[in-house]
């Protein structure tokens, strides 16, 4: 970090942005492969909380990947810089009072683990959309599979680059058995036991 920079103090601060919004502001953090369901959820999700009358905004993979994070490729560098600028990000809509929504493959438990840093501990939630690599591979709604299976794109999560799952996520989604609802219900559940 820069030793000349100077962190400017501000007179509204994060406590009264989330009072105004009336809610605590926290970072759902989907995590699974390519084809889980990680967009779907986290969309629905979000629809969910704003019939609620609740503030959020959703960051969803691809599309940072279009902006923020357009100059990343997918080394394992690279990946842990967009994790980063993600965490980053997610932080600075936290102190706006927000309830953040991410869907990130997010593959490495160490990048998840400085995700968690950055954004801290107690307002970052990891759902697991845990959905096994051959279904993902059956949907495929890329078709990013059938290109890294040809050889075309590398460092493909589950085909040529490795996906670590969560050990212990504070809730997990299980696609194979659950429909879009269940999982939708199953983490404004957790929000709510949690007092979200």
């Amino acid at each position: 970090m820069n030793k000349n920079l100077v962190s400017h103090p501000c007179t509204v601060n994060a406590l009264q942005r989330s009072a105004q919004k009336g809610q605590r502001p926290f970072v759902l953090w989907l995590t699974g492969l390519s084809g889980a369901g990680k967009s779907t959820i986290a969309n629905a999700v979000e629809s969910a909380l704003v019939k609620r009358g609740q503030h959020t905004y959703l960051l969803d993979g691809d599309n940072v990947r279009m902006g923020l994070c357009g100059d990343l490729g997918f080394s394992e560098e690279d990946r842990q810089e967009n994790i980063r600028r993600i965490s980053e990000v997610s932080k600075l809509f936290l102190d706006a009072g927000l309830i953040v929504i991410t869907a990130f493959i997010s593959p490495s438990i160490q990048d998840r683990a400085m995700a968690r840093r950055i954004i801290g501990k107690q307002k970052f939630v990891e759902v697991f959309v845990d959905t096994p690599l051959e279904e993902c591979e059956r949907r495929d709604p890329k078709g990013l599979y059938i290109k890294a299976r040809q050889g075309l794109i590398k460092n493909f999560t589950g085909i040529d680059a490795a996906y670590e799952e969560p050990a212990n996520p504070q809730v997990r989604i299980n696609t194979m058995d659950e429909t879009l609802e269940c999982s939708v219900s199953k983490v404004l559940k957790y929000i709510d036991e949690q007092s979200y």
